[in-house]
């Protein structure tokens, strides 16, 4: 993979490209194989249910952006106008049950390909980069008080990685250095303001994908130093600090939208939707979006899945554009 400027990330147009063709290729090769083989980790069967309809669009169009869910509420930070490389310091909140957006105190600084999860009440948004941020920034965003401080920085820089709660702690998973894929697992403790390192990465991934399933950590998907774009899921056990390989996806899958709840991943990149059932430990085929999208933000709020934002292909425009699901039944 040829070397990149830390501000010419993730601007890869022509590896966007090519990301949703073998994403596309692999899906039809999985799903012959599985008629053939009866794999358990390609999806089964084509979901008889309606397809996506349309919410409130963002304020402003962008991908790359970091996330995160509380209280029935999706705030989205940062990002990046892809065509133009513009990282963003926007902060705004969307309402599901009110169907319209907020625009909030922007970050501190301007930069995309960071990542965000909510812990204590507060938005924690970890990493990314811009000419004015190097990859190291966490800022915390108090929800009562609606405003930023910033917070202890991470030990290395990271850019494309994931971040996730669990047990009172952030973890941010993998990413760029900020041009090589790393393993490493960082672990913040609020109590201490400190950080630390928590088992690697199996493998050295970036644009991956994280959520808490069942009390574990799931790493999905995401992109390898030669580049290749994986299918492996690894599952990490907080209170042993160990990894283990989970159920491979049906299809090659990095930058794409996550959520977990209940028996239940859903898991969104372009025009694939799958569904992990835990109960059966089966990959099911969903409804694709109306608007294909990557490096897109993905929630389930109640029974509604949301899929906010992200880069359209085969444009490569970003998009301000949500669409919303009933939650597929597993059964």
């Amino acid at each position: 993979m040829s070397l990149q400027k830390p501000s010419e990330l993730p601007l890869r147009p022509r590896v966007k490209i090519v990301v949703a063709v073998v994403a596309a290729s692999a899906l039809g090769l999985a799903i012959a194989a599985a008629v053939r083989h009866g794999s358990d980790s390609t999806p089964d069967r084509l979901a008889a249910t309606p397809g996506w309809s349309f919410a409130a669009r963002m304020p402003h169009r962008r991908s790359y952006t970091a996330s995160a869910e509380l209280a029935g509420k999706i705030y989205v930070a940062a990002g990046m106008v892809g065509n133009t490389g513009r990282p963003l310091d926007l902060f705004e909140r969307f309402d599901p049950s009110s169907n319209d957006w907020t625009s909030l105190t922007p970050l501190p600084r301007a930069f995309s390909a960071g990542a965000a999860a909510s812990l204590d009440g507060r938005i924690w948004v970890v990493g990314g980069n811009s000419a004015e941020a190097n990859g190291r920034q966490v800022y915390a965003y108090d929800v009562r008080r609606a405003r930023w401080s910033p917070e202890p920085r991470l030990p290395a820089p990271r850019t494309n990685l994931a971040v996730v709660a669990a047990d009172g702690r952030l973890y941010a998973l993998g990413g760029l250095d900020p041009v090589s894929p790393t393993r490493t697992v960082f672990v913040y403790d609020p109590s201490n303001r400190r950080w630390s390192e928590a088992a690697p990465l199996p493998d050295a991934l970036h644009a991956l994908a994280a959520v808490v399933f069942r009390g574990e950590i799931w790493a999905l998907g995401g992109r390898v130093r030669s580049g290749k774009i994986q299918r492996r899921v690894w599952i990490y056990n907080v209170a042993r600090n160990s990894w283990r390989a989970g159920p491979t996806l049906p299809t090659p899958m990095e930058t794409l939208g996550t959520s977990a709840t209940g028996d239940r991943i859903d898991a969104v990149l372009e025009s694939t939707y799958i569904t992990y059932d835990g109960r059966t430990s089966r990959w099911l085929r969903r409804p694709s979006l109306e608007v294909p999208r990557h490096a897109l933000a993905v929630y389930t709020i109640g029974k509604t899945l949301y899929a906010i934002g992200g880069c359209i292909v085969p444009q490569l425009e970003d998009s301000s554009v949500v669409e919303k699901i009933a939650l597929p039944s597993l059964d």
